[in-house]
């Protein structure tokens, strides 16, 4: 009997990055409120773990125009560009923790938007990072994530067209949407700007849930990575359960297996996948 973690589980650099900010922004404070404009990442855990420590998430640009004060810690995420201008006419210090692949999106979309370029984002309309790489990306761009949105779109012939990804955008899925779209003849020039991170915790998590009787994804229910790993884990072991923390998993399922895999999203802390893997031994 056999549990498999993947190497490449929890944290990756850009998350790590982030909530290691935050708290050293805690361990320094000068009696000054501290806030990160939306979860710093999508792990109920830590937020609520920063909460305790006085650290205040601001959900809306109306609750970041009542501020007069303190300190805005930029979510790994990023945000649009008018956040920072917001912020800056205000004169509220900024640290920002946008993810260094994420902010390089930003200055992608920035640039080729000036050239008079059509930005295509492919990704998840709703998801905070395309929310933040529309926001530098002018008035010519559009976002979807699905076949039939690719085979939808179009514009001007000669309009050059410049693609980018969401980082943690499933990278198959994200080749497929392309070749519609350079099928359609535009002035394409593809940017493939999926984490690279991402793309090796998909590709192990996918190696591993081939070869195993279970696997386990541990994220958060609001984490866009780990919801991808576990449809990618789920095509490959159709016993595949998806848990914020241990309490969501019913060890007993477990019982008749011989192996198990265990992967985790970026936003994981380590103590919640050493948790799960322990436990997850004691029943072997």
């Amino acid at each position: 009997m056999k549990v498999i973690k993947a190497k490449s589980a929890g944290f990756c650099f850009g998350v790590k990055r982030a909530v290691d900010t935050v708290y050293e922004q805690v361990k320094e404070n000068q009696n000054l409120p501290i806030y990160t404009y939306g979860p710093i990442i999508h792990n109920e855990e830590v937020v609520k773990d920063l909460e305790q420590k006085d650290v205040i998430v601001l959900r809306s640009e109306e609750e970041l125009d009542t501020l007069e004060r303190g300190t805005v810690i930029i979510r790994s995420h990023g945000v649009a560009k008018d956040v920072y201008d917001r912020l800056e006419s205000k004169k509220i210090q900024i640290v920002d923790a946008t993810c260094p692949f994420v902010k390089k999106i930003h200055n992608i979309v920035q640039k080729h938007s000036e050239m008079g370029e059509n930005i295509i984002i492919i990704g998840n309309p709703e998801h905070p990072e395309v929310q933040g790489i529309k926001g530098w990306a002018g008035d010519h761009v559009e976002v979807f994530q699905t076949k039939e949105e690719a085979e939808n779109y179009s514009c001007e012939q000669g309009k050059k067209i410049c693609i980018v990804a969401q980082t943690t955008f499933n990278y198959n899925k994200f080749k497929e949407l392309v070749e519609i779209l350079e099928k359609k003849s535009y002035d394409v020039s593809v940017l493939n700007t999926i984490c690279n991170a991402t793309k090796e915790r998909q590709t192990e998590a996918q190696s591993i849930a081939e070869t195993v009787d279970a696997m386990i994804v541990i994220g958060d229910k609001h984490s866009s990575n780990t919801q991808k790993l576990f449809e990618i884990c789920r095509k490959a072991c159709n016993n595949t359960y998806y848990i914020q923390t241990l309490g969501d998993l019913d060890l007993n399922q477990l019982g008749s297996v011989e192996t198990v895999g265990i992967t985790a999203g970026a936003s994981t802390p380590n103590n919640i996948i050493e948790e799960v893997q322990n436990n997850v031994r004691i029943i072997f």
